[in-house]
């Protein structure tokens, strides 16, 4: 049996496991700070052989690098609707109705809107995280 589905099957949560999970934890950011540092050595390579924001390839032994350039475009929207409202382009902007949820959320405190109307509507999202630190005993 791995270790990995030993664990997993394990309803126990032992100091060991804590442990574990501590310096794995701790490895893993030395390893992420270890792999930034290569990967911007990489791309500075890159850079000055085929030039800022060029796709580029570099192989060395039976490893190869390889650089893609990605491109995304976003309009700012508060500028974009006022030049479309210039433009006398109004079929080109969305109106989105959507609630203000501060004002619903004040008149429900004030007794101005029953909460219970809207009790259907609310979610409540959960997350979770760990911490694992290391104490003097």
């Amino acid at each position: 049996m791995s270790k990995i589905t030993e664990i997993e099957q394990s309803s126990e949560l032992s100091e060991e496991m804590l442990k574990k999970y501590y310096y794995l934890n701790i490895q893993k950011k030395e390893l992420e700070k270890e792999i930034n540092q290569i990967k911007k050595q990489i791309h500075n390579y890159l850079d000055v052989t085929f030039g800022n924001e060029q796709k580029g390839e570099v192989q060395r032994g039976k490893y190869k690098a390889q650089r893609i350039i990605r491109s995304s475009v976003n309009y700012d929207q508060e500028k974009t609707v006022e030049k479309l409202e210039e433009l006398h382009l109004a079929d080109f902007i969305l109106q989105v109705k959507q609630p203000d949820i501060e004002k619903l959320e004040a008149a429900m405190k004030i007794d101005i809107v029953d909460e219970e109307e809207f009790s259907s509507c609310k979610t409540n999202k959960l997350s979770q995280a760990i911490t694992v630190k290391e104490t003097s005993v």
